[in-house]
């Protein structure tokens, strides 16, 4: 391990977070991990890490931080100001700082969550099998805590790259999102609500976090005689709950059972297009069948395969 960040700030919310800690939702503790798991892949490959090394996860503005050694380090996900030593630095590509180097990460203009990976991997204990900070159980990360000032990051052993990268295309992130789901599992409850929920914009309300995300709209309705609630059960990622208001709730990675009846599901392609969307943006959610889910599952494999074989040809940028 080496010490590789001193943070002078730390930004509203900055996490260590990985691709999730799987095998304990039965006793509570939720999945965490990679909000925008694509974007965070996305960090780790372009400093020649395995995909699933801990990085920081950053919530609306980033931390400024000093480095403490040399490495490569790439920022991807919403789209923040990202300078070193106050000179404009690009995101989605390779960046090799050096000791002493000041990085600093602004508010971000579009989108809410950036990944910041670092040759090696951030270095925190490992927690259940994973290094993931779930910062409501004080489990994983930094003491499952956020990360704070004077904190000193480490990082794991790691060489730097021959020859930087940048990647192909990048998503872009605006207030108008479009969200492809599958009805279900308890559809039959609104056969009216239905055709109001997959045709009609939701508006992102500030109560949104790695829990859920609730939206505010045209009320979902109820067909008659079907219960406000149902009896608790384990839920998924991108289930979608509606409560008795009709407004629907998207579960995020940090939900681990629900008693509201589930509408919808998002399909996992565009689960990291809810991580980035922020207070004020618009959703609108679009019926496909499990059949259509399944190709547009397999097609995004197939482009993250062709994504990651490009990275790692370490073509000069």
């Amino acid at each position: 391990m080496t010490e590789m960040f001193l943070v002078h700030s730390p930004g509203p919310y900055t996490t260590v977070q990985d691709r999730g800690r799987f095998g304990y939702v039965h006793m509570g503790v939720p999945i965490s991990g990679a909000l925008d798991e694509f974007a965070y892949t996305c960090a780790n490959l372009l400093v020649g890490n395995p995909e699933d090394r801990p990085a920081l996860e950053i919530t609306f503005a980033g931390p400024h931080l000093e480095a403490m050694g040399d490495a490569d380090i790439a920022l991807t996900g919403a789209d923040m100001d990202f300078t070193i030593n106050g000179e404009a630095a690009g995101q989605w590509r390779t960046i090799r700082v050096k000791r002493g180097d000041s990085i600093r990460i602004n508010p971000a203009q579009t989108g809410c969550r950036a990944y910041l990976a670092v040759t090696g991997g951030i270095s925190v204990p490992e927690v259940m099998g994973s290094f993931s900070t779930y910062v409501s159980g004080k489990i994983g990360g930094i003491d499952g805590r956020a990360i704070r000032a004077d904190d000193v990051l480490e990082r794991k052993e790691g060489k730097p790259l021959d020859k930087p990268r940048q990647m192909p295309w990048y998503p872009l992130y605006g207030p108008d999102i479009h969200i492809r789901a599958i009805p279900g599992p308890q559809e039959e409850y609104f056969s009216k609500g239905m055709d109001i929920f997959f045709s009609e914009p939701y508006t992102v309300t500030d109560k949104a976090n790695r829990m859920g995300y609730r939206l505010e709209g045209p009320e979902v309705s109820r067909n008659a005689g079907a219960p406000q609630s149902i009896i608790s059960e384990p839920s998924i990622h991108g289930n979608v709950q509606i409560p008795p208001d009709g407004n629907p709730i998207i579960l995020m990675a940090e939900q681990t059972i629900g008693g509201y009846a589930k509408i919808a599901t998002v399909i996992t392609p565009d689960l990291f297009r809810i991580a980035q969307a922020r207070p004020g943006d618009r959703i609108r959610f679009h019926r496909v069948t499990l059949a259509e889910a399944h190709g547009i599952s397999t097609r995004w494999l197939a482009c993250r395969k062709d994504i990651r074989a490009f990275l790692q040809a370490e073509i000069i940028s």
